[in-house]
């Protein structure tokens, strides 16, 4: 890939959603052009960002509702919600609310690459006591089917 103005990715901007949103479009426009190898570079470090720092008198969520909150996200073309995909690696919560989350994809190649995370930032960040959330894309170890909950491999057997 050239390291041309144009392919670069821009920086982070005063609006967090705005940035993420302009990585992601600039990333995803990328992948047209090139490689599957070439496809990864962009997203290798993609990270989405969602929520405010919270109230230090305001108690952190419970982790279960974190995770329902995150199972309200699902790729549009698998019906099956990302936490029982699989897709979510970890879920670490900061003592202040904040949220370190790690997740991936089935394909580099997903069209909505840059999209699941944000909607699980976002997600996430709704849930009161939640503070900021980061969620990292990441691609090792890579996903595979067996990563699913049984109830996601029965419901992909009816789809």
């Amino acid at each position: 890939m050239n390291d041309t103005a144009e392919n670069k990715l821009p920086e982070e901007t005063n609006s967090t959603v705005g940035a993420t949103e302009s990585r992601l479009l600039q990333a995803m426009s990328m992948f047209e052009e090139q490689t599957s190898e070439e496809q990864i570079e962009p997203l290798q470090n993609f990270v989405a960002y969602a929520g405010d720092t919270l109230d230090n008198k305001q108690d952190k969520a419970k982790m279960f509702d974190i995770v329902e909150a995150v199972k309200t996200v699902s790729d549009p073309e698998i019906p099956i919600n990302v936490y029982d995909m699989g897709l979510i690696y970890k879920i670490d919560q900061q003592d202040n609310g904040d949220l370190n989350i790690d997740m991936t994809l089935t394909a580099p190649t997903c069209p909505i690459a840059g999209v699941l995370p944000q909607q699980v930032a976002d997600a996430a960040a709704a849930v009161k006591g939640v503070g900021k959330v980061e969620v990292k894309l990441i691609w090792e170890p890579a996903w595979t089917p067996d990563k699913m909950t049984e109830e996601a491999k029965i419901m992909l057997e009816l789809i």
